[in-house]
């Protein structure tokens, strides 16, 4: 194996431990089991656990949108969750409402062991009723403004303590306590819910509650987010959506050097699911402007070939990922909390060491065809070569020498792939060969 070739190989290893980095936190759920009413009325389980997201919102727009009470007489939201977009957990209180506007009680319940914090919160407040486990809690409410200012961030805690104190109200809730959950990001108990009218009550299971709301004679039908659900999951968050548009352009970028067009589809499907999650997620203008710009430096790289222009834009990426979860040109309310935790260092370090490695390729590309450059087009004459790509006699393909790929013409018996051949002559671009 050639040097340039372990160069690439690492690269692309980095770019795969970019993308498991980006999908860290994504949970699996098991497929949904499709709503189907029986013979008669019968209860709707939604399990809402991990962060809110599109995917998530999908899931109650798939299953809440075409109820009646005819056929279900109450939705229970089986709930651990926290995190992500205000903008969807608003979206999935709409379709709450629209639930509870056809006589079908929604009923929240915060499984043993979780918690309903965050977004997670405004969804649980928003239910006919709200039950807890025993040692469960619900608060940490307060909005996270990235990139914004101080008088933006005041605004924003202003409207969600409005909306949050809305919700408790409407539905016989103590609203200073949920007030309090967003301004002062309070966390209660599920023992100090239930004795300040936050929650309530408290119930050790799911079919405690049930009895205790006497629907433990109703079937019961669970619903759990689909492999769509969890694709839209997953591609609609910034970090996953901005690494998958750099990794695009570096993809790009790098077929410039390395010829084949492989790399160039690899790059144009990356950037289109990236451009579709920053479109999912509302993106901010302001970085998908500077996306934008640190491809003009990577492309810039072409030029100078110095590894400046290179890593530069690389760093303007993280700082455009960055800000694709900013307030800055949008009308998304923001997330709470901050999307962007261990995971966004993790994959800059892994950017800056894939650029580094870029650079070391890149360079050696180039001392290649500087020693091409100084003893004459025809130095390749007489050469071997490994053959990258299986030819017929007459056949056209690829091999590779010190690490470059070059078109060539098989003019003897057909040749493997590794196989070594011996340069015959060149044309142009394309490489007479031979086998040994």
């Amino acid at each position: 194996m050639t040097k340039s070739k372990g160069l690439l190989i690492a690269i692309i290893a980095l770019i795969l431990l970019l993308l498991v980095v980006s999908a860290a936190g994504h949970s699996t759920e098991s497929p949904t089991q499709p709503y189907k009413a029986g013979n008669g009325k019968v209860i709707l389980i939604i399990n809402l656990t991990g962060t809110i997201n599109a995917g998530t919102t999908n899931m109650f727009r798939s299953h809440l949108s075409s109820i009646n009470n005819s056929s279900v007489k109450a939705v229970i939201i089986n709930i651990n969750a926290g995190g992500g977009m205000l903008e969807q957990a608003f979206a999935i209180d709409k379709y709450i409402t629209s639930t509870e506007d056809k006589g079908i009680n929604v009923y929240i319940y915060v499984m043993p062991d979780g918690s309903a914090s965050y977004t997670g919160t405004y969804i649980a407040m928003d239910g006919t009723g709200l039950y807890m486990a025993p040692g469960t809690s619900i608060g940490l409410s307060e909005p996270v403004i990235i990139g914004g200012t101080k008088a933006m961030e005041q605004n924003d805690i202003a409207q969600m303590e409005a909306i949050m104190g809305n919700m408790a109200s409407s539905h016989g809730r103590n609203s200073t306590a949920a007030k309090s959950m967003v301004t002062n990001d309070s966390d209660y108990s599920s023992s100090q819910a239930a004795s300040i009218n936050l929650s309530n009550g408290s119930f050790s299971s799911m079919n405690a509650m049930l009895a205790g709301l006497n629907l433990s004679t109703y079937a019961k039908i669970y619903v759990n987010q689909s492999a769509y659900d969890q694709f839209l999951g997953y591609i609609s968050n910034p970090l996953t959506a901005g690494i998958f548009m750099l990794i695009g352009i570096v993809a790009i970028f790098l077929d410039l050097y390395h010829g084949t067009i492989i790399l160039s589809i690899i790059g144009v499907v990356m950037i289109g699911l990236g451009l579709l999650g920053a479109d999912i997620i509302d993106a901010s203008i302001f970085g998908l402007v500077l996306i934008l710009l640190a491809g003009v430096l990577i492309f810039l790289e072409f030029k100078t070939s110095h590894g400046i222009a290179l890593l530069s834009g690389l760093i303007v990426g993280l700082a455009g990922i960055y800000f694709l979860a900013s307030s800055y040109g949008t009308s998304s309310p923001g997330y709470s909390p901050s999307p962007f935790g261990t995971d966004f260092f993790m994959s800059a370090i892994a950017i800056v060491l894939m650029g580094i490695l870029l650079v070391a390729y890149i360079s050696k590309i180039l001392k290649s065809q500087k020693k091409e450059h100084y003893t004459g087009i025809e130095s390749l004459i007489g050469h071997s070569a490994v053959v990258v790509t299986p030819m017929k006699t007459n056949g056209r393909g690829f091999v590779s020498v010190d690490g470059v790929q070059w078109s060539a013409i098989n003019t003897g018996v057909d040749i493997r792939e590794n196989d070594r051949v011996i340069i015959m002559e060149r044309k142009g671009l394309t490489l007479l060969v031979k086998k040994i």
